[in-house]
């Protein structure tokens, strides 16, 4: 009926499915999805949530995801693997094109595609290790962090 799909990393997806049961009643399905390390397919758990329950549950996880931001975990980078993501996912997409270029022929492009998406990346990823030097600089030995 419905479904989306939240990649987790290399080895975890989520994905929410709506389905519909025989009475024209809907409900989700929230899956946990994780390749086993042997490449022996892959591990599911699954919750499956009733929409009378949508409000509570909805609520109890915004508030347990807005303790740990606000209360355990202030200055965490939350957007840093979103980052991460993004960039694994431009990699990715590159990956694609040079192996549809390469059928085609078309070494050319995918050596320009290359060294275009390799720069992007080799930008962002310099940026990001200089806001990391300037972090440690800041913080010397765990007696100068205060919890």
């Amino acid at each position: 009926m419905y479904s989306n799909k939240v990649r987790a990393g290399k080895r975890r997806t989520y994905f929410f499915d709506v389905r519909q049961t025989k009475g024209d009643d809907y409900y989700l399905t929230l899956t946990e999805s994780t390749k086993r390390f042997n490449d022996d397919g892959y591990e599911r758990h699954k919750i499956f949530l009733y929409k009378e329950d949508f409000n509570r549950f909805l609520a109890g996880l915004e508030d347990a995801v807005n303790h740990v931001k606000t209360e355990l975990m202030p200055d965490y980078d939350y957007d840093e693997y979103t980052r991460r993501h993004e960039e694994w996912e431009a990699a990715r997409k590159l990956e694609d094109e040079q192996k549809a270029a390469a059928e085609n022929n078309g070494t050319e492009e995918v050596k320009a595609a290359s060294e275009e998406v390799s720069e992007e990346v080799k930008e962002e990823t310099d940026t990001e290790e200089e806001v990391k030097e300037e972090e440690n600089k800041s913080v010397e030995t765990e007696d100068d962090i205060s919890w």
